[in-house]
């Protein structure tokens, strides 16, 4: 073990003295552009009810965003969604599940959302909340992919989800959706998103810092200074 990298965990920095007072501010995302989006009607009841906790919201319109690899980091619809997604403290994700599988769409934005950006990393530490919906029966395909993408961007994905089946029937025809316990899932998982949120935010640099790329930092570091040596 390399003991000037080790680190003893140190509580104070978990329980910070100041924390932040603004309201917490969430991405919310989904997999759809057809005109009558369900994952995106499913979203804005999401954006609501934070709003109703007190966050403050922003939700990404997929429509327009090229595919990965495709166009150059610098397209607009690009930019627009790697400045939300540094905006944002914790994010809401939503997809249609299509052929057992998120969508396309869904998989595509996730895709242009990168691990670092310089010295900054997006995603790290933030909290995430998954959601789905289906055409047929209920399913929990797309929220299970999403966890394990969750997971490999490093965001903190909370333990409660949602999945609502025939979503074409849960909406009125302001495309509002009808009172049910899928729509009280919804409730509970947007208030569990925000306490996660709030308990997380002030110490999330610390609770993702690790001693491997203290490590592999300090290496980098002492190969520039031997270069600049030669």
């Amino acid at each position: 073990m390399d003991e000037t990298c080790f680190r003893l965990v140190e509580p104070e920095r978990l329980f910070p003295a100041t924390l932040a007072d603004h309201p917490p501010r969430i991405l919310l995302l989904y997999g759809s552009v057809r005109s009558r989006s369900f994952s995106r009607l499913v979203t804005e009841e999401a954006a609501r009810i934070l709003r109703r906790f007190g966050a403050e919201t922003r939700t990404f319109n997929p429509s327009g965003v090229p595919l990965p690899d495709d166009a150059d980091t610098s397209h607009p619809k690009v930019q627009e969604l790697r400045e939300l997604v540094t905006w944002a403290e914790g994010m809401v994700w939503c997809s249609p599940e299509r052929h057992g599988a998120m969508t396309g769409i869904m998989k595509a934005q996730i895709d242009w959302i990168p691990l670092s950006l310089g010295a900054v990393r997006p995603t790290q530490g933030k909290t995430l909340a998954v959601m789905q919906v289906s055409g047929g029966s209920q399913s929990f395909n797309a929220v299970n992919q999403l966890r394990i993408l969750g997971r490999w961007m490093r965001l903190i994905t909370i333990p409660n989800q949602s999945s609502v089946p025939k979503a074409f029937t849960e909406f009125d025809e302001n495309d509002r959706m009808k009172p049910s316990a899928y729509y009280d899932r919804i409730v509970d998982v947007m208030e569990e998103l925000v306490k996660f949120t709030l308990l997380t935010r002030d110490r999330a640099d610390y609770l993702v810092d690790r001693y491997s790329e203290r490590k592999e930092s300090a290496e980098a570091l002492s190969a520039r200074v031997n270069q600049r040596s030669i």
